[in-house]
């Protein structure tokens, strides 16, 4: 265990660890989670949750939920993925039904449109201010630098699919690991 690192100790810790990251989740989650994970509650290390948010990266469905569930079982088994899951999920599953209605409603509204296009524009710039955090630690390494261009210049650039990128990364990974350039 890295110093420093304390994990919840128990269910209820957890849960309301989770409901804390959902419930500021609003422009995107993985920025709350790592300021709640890492910087706040020091659940994480900085190293650990940027592994963990790239194994569930490729996994199907939200990073995050994905995480919550890795991280839940990590620490407490079957019953920790749940209560972690649900933790993350529960107010967002109210608040969004709530706001559809709501949006429903007022949908046509000129104020509306601009609201929801600033909201989208800064769940943009907080997307992009955790990938330069999450990018740091990986910067260090040799070829990190020349495989983080190559991915985005494929997926954003070229068009090219996830489906393609993600594998071919990780088999250029694992080589590049093999000859410690990684």
């Amino acid at each position: 265990m890295n110093e420093g690192v304390t994990p919840p100790r128990n269910l209820g810790e957890l849960f309301l660890g989770f409901l804390s990251i959902g419930a500021r989740s609003f422009g995107g989650v993985l920025p709350w989670a790592y300021q709640a994970m890492v910087e706040e509650r020091r659940w994480l290390t900085h190293a650990d949750f940027t592994e963990t948010i790239g194994l569930c990266q490729v996994l199907p469905g939200p990073n995050l939920g994905n995480a919550s569930i890795v991280l839940g079982k990590r620490w407490f088994g079957l019953r920790g993925a749940i209560v972690a899951f649900l933790g993350l999920f529960a107010l967002p599953y109210v608040w969004v039904l709530g706001l559809a209605l709501l949006y429903a409603d007022f949908a046509s509204n000129p104020m509306i449109h601009a609201a929801v296009t600033g909201v989208g524009a800064a769940g943009a710039g907080l997307f992009i201010a955790t990938a330069v955090k999450l990018g740091r630690p990986l910067a260090r390494r040799p070829a990190a630098l020349p495989m983080i261009a190559a991915c985005f210049l494929a997926v954003a650039i070229g068009r090219v699919s996830l489906l393609i990128v993600v594998p071919v990364a990780a088999a250029v990974g694992m080589l590049l690991s093999k000859a410690e350039l990684l």
